[in-house]
């Protein structure tokens, strides 16, 4: 279900409209303009049964990439925002980047960053609510940064208490690692479980 605009949306409007089940995305990059969408099946990578396939197992115990937290969500952003051969458009617009830096300047928007010879190769961004974590977009400059990046993404909310991850839609790609289709009523009642619990750290120690 698609939602119309919305004049001037703001940090505070967006947790709330995660938080009744809605997310924002634009047509274009080019368009300044966002909706909401409340999908009819919302795609959920369930953290207890989240699956990592042999060989990418084997990438992660090689440890190919830094792992960071939080060092450079902008640039994250700016990279998942960009078009590239296989993703020539983009529903990441200027706006968009900007509520989301702002979330991140509130402590409810982050990064997890993989980093090669000093330089960022892949990572992903996403929202936290109390115990859920809105899974925003990722991008790779090289093979497997941006999946190693989802293992320590799950990791991490599993340390922490974590009950929900979002993907929004599912893929492919995503259905490789235990992502679901969830029913809209299904997800509702997800989401209010997982935001009755505390507000959760995911940047500071557990």
């Amino acid at each position: 279900m698609r939602h119309g605009g919305h004049p001037q949306i703001t940090p505070d409007l967006l947790l709330r409209a995660y938080a009744s089940g809605l997310f924002p995305m634009a047509d274009s990059a080019d368009d300044p303009d966002l909706f909401w969408l409340e999908p009819e099946l919302r795609g959920v990578l369930p953290l207890d049964a989240f699956h990592v396939p042999k060989r990418l197992a084997r990438t992660v115990r090689q440890i190919p990439f830094e792992i960071r937290f939080n060092t450079a969500f902008d640039d994250v952003v700016s990279a998942c925002a960009e078009s590239v051969e296989n993703r020539p458009s983009t529903w990441i617009n200027s706006t968009i980047s900007e509520l989301y830096s702002s979330l991140h300047r509130l402590n409810h928007a982050h990064s997890v960053e993989a980093w090669h010879d000093g330089q960022l190769v892949g990572g992903l961004y996403g929202v936290s609510l109390r115990r859920a974590f809105f899974g925003e977009s990722m991008f790779s400059r090289v093979t497997d940064a941006s999946k190693v990046c989802l293992v320590h993404l799950v990791t991490r909310l599993r340390e922490r208490g974590f009950v929900l991850l979002d993907t929004q839609f599912t893929t492919e790609h995503l259905k490789r690692f235990g992502a679901i289709d969830v029913p809209r009523a299904d997800y509702a009642d997800m989401l209010a479980d997982a935001l009755e619990g505390p507000d959760l750290a995911f940047s500071s120690p557990p």
